[in-house]
């Protein structure tokens, strides 16, 4: 008996090493060193908020506030009357940052599938560098404080930086295909877990210097990698003389391990070849249009699926050196330090999960069973005794179970939405389509921000625990659509397989 496609892969998975070169190496690391950077610069301004809240507030009225000097020009520029609504705004600030950040990433998106990625991703960190500068330590240096100021600058940098995202995964995409990705870019998203934890060893590191030479630190860094990723990134195979994805010589495995997990192998043929992308007559086919890349099936889903589920990710990004200091009691260092593990869970879980999903060539089981884990650890997380080695082995498992799913989607599965056989694999659509996933994504972190600290302030930290559950259980909800239909694939590949037998 005749197995179908889905069960005949595994020998194009295995043949995938032997198409590595050291260029596939070299876009690997530049890809994952340049988001890192971007994401240190953003873990900065979450790490030093306790430091940021005292320099706002008025001594007087700030128990934890150091003694400043000159008395007098601190006291004539403090912005809030106390750290109640300092806290509040530098919530409002994550709140701008995440939406102007959203409205970027569709932008982004569209204009990397137009426009060379390189000069795209290159310009974002370059420019998100010198925003940060001004932020966090020219302002400072010139002893200048406004509100308004500190707005509008964390929405240029929202903006700028959401360059990164859909570039590096449209890069990530042209170079590395079907075979393996979950494996591959599960590794290769740890990019945004090791940038918070270099964003907060760098800060911990000069922190006592004061917090403006932690903006500094990661600015001059992420200037200096933008530099780096303009004069040495390859944005795609052609540009070395290597066969594009699914044109080599054996372009039926090829076609055959690009085809992503989302598709339905039993599809009629008629539905095969058909395309929302027209191919032009120099075989160079053009970008796929925004509407166009939302009706891809699973797309939708998707994205609102990980607008929960980034919003989750996101407040422990945001908030949890602050939770420790604030709930604990412990010092701002070692908050930044502890807060790793979250992070090192993140990794560990993005990469095992990934390879889990290759084995079993399906994605939403493995993120379902993940979350249900997740809301396990959330509970147990909210009550972590004031103990800091329980404290941070219950963290690595949260992040483990909420990190990983997340990485997940804004990795491997937004590459498995832009390569679907209605774009014939275009890799026009990867950043558009990695654009409207982590974009949806973000509004639902921006909204979640805000709610975090209006829900700390008035009903305390359990609370807000009890919001990430609800979040996390409707990322469940958006998904289970998409569950039903693997678990179906999965049984009825798992009978094919005994009838074979």
């Amino acid at each position: 008996m005749a197995l179908p496609g889905s069960l005949r892969r595994q020998p194009a998975n295995r043949g995938l090493v032997s198409h590595f070169t050291h260029h596939h190496i070299v876009v690997f690391l530049l890809t994952f060193f340049s988001y890192s950077l971007l994401h240190a610069s953003r873990k900065t301004f979450s790490n030093v908020k306790v430091s940021i809240s005292s320099q706002w507030t008025p001594s007087c009225l700030n128990s934890t506030a150091p003694e400043l000097r000159p008395y007098e020009l601190w006291n004539s520029n403090h912005l809030f009357p106390n750290a109640e609504e300092a806290t509040l705004f530098l919530g409002t600030l994550d709140t701008i940052f995440l939406f102007s950040y959203a409205v970027g990433l569709f932008v982004s998106g569209i204009v990397g599938d137009r426009l060379n990625l390189r000069w795209v991703l290159s310009f974002g960190m370059c420019s998100s560098a010198l925003a940060v500068f001004f932020f966090g330590t020219l302002t400072e240096w010139l002893h200048f404080y406004n509100k308004w100021f500190y707005c509008c600058l964390w929405v240029v940098n929202g903006l700028l930086q959401s360059t990164g995202w859909p570039c590096v995964v449209a890069v990530m995409g042209n170079w590395f295909g079907k075979a393996g990705r979950g494996f591959v870019f599960g590794l290769w998203s740890a990019c945004a877990s090791v940038g918070n934890i270099l964003g907060a060893f760098l800060a911990s590191c000069v922190l006592k210097y004061g917090y403006e030479y932690a903006f500094l630190v990661t600015a001059s860094v992420q200037f200096a990698g933008g530099v780096i990723v303009f004069f040495g990134l390859l944005t795609s195979p052609k540009e070395v003389g290597l066969p594009e994805l699914g044109a080599d010589e054996d372009g039926g495995v090829e076609e055959d391990a690009n085809r992503p997990l989302m598709g339905d192998d039993d599809a009629d043929d008629d539905d095969r070849n058909y395309s929302i992308q027209a191919t032009d007559a120099d075989n160079q086919p053009k970008a796929i249009g925004f509407f166009q890349a939302c009706c891809l099936p699973g797309v939708v889903l998707y994205s609102l699926a990980y607008a929960c589920l980034k919003l989750v990710n996101y407040s422990f990004f945001f908030w949890l050196p602050f939770y420790l200091s604030n709930n604990f009691g412990w010092k701002e260092a070692e908050a930044d330090q502890l807060s790793i593990w979250y992070d090192v869970g993140g990794i560990i879980g993005g990469t095992i999960q990934g390879l889990i999903s290759d084995v079993l060539q399906k994605r939403a089981p493995v993120l379902a069973i993940s979350l249900l884990f997740a809301v396990g650890s959330l509970f147990g997380y909210s009550r972590s005794p004031n103990s800091k080695p329980i404290n941070a082995v219950i963290m690595a498992i949260t992040g483990f179970f909420i990190g990983g799913p997340s990485n997940m989607i804004s990795s491997a599965i937004s590459a498995d939405l832009g390569r679907q056989d209605l774009v014939r694999g275009s890799s026009e659509a990867l950043a558009t389509v990695t654009g409207i996933v982590d974009g949806t994504g973000s509004i639902g972190a921006a909204v979640g921000q805000y709610l975090v600290s209006l829900i700390q302030e008035n009903l305390g930290w359990m609370w807000v625990f009890y919001f990430f559950i609800l979040m996390t259980s409707s990322t469940i909800l958006f998904i289970s659509p998409l569950i039903v239909r693997e678990i179906k694939l999965l049984l009825h590949e798992r009978r094919l397989r005994m009838l074979a037998e």
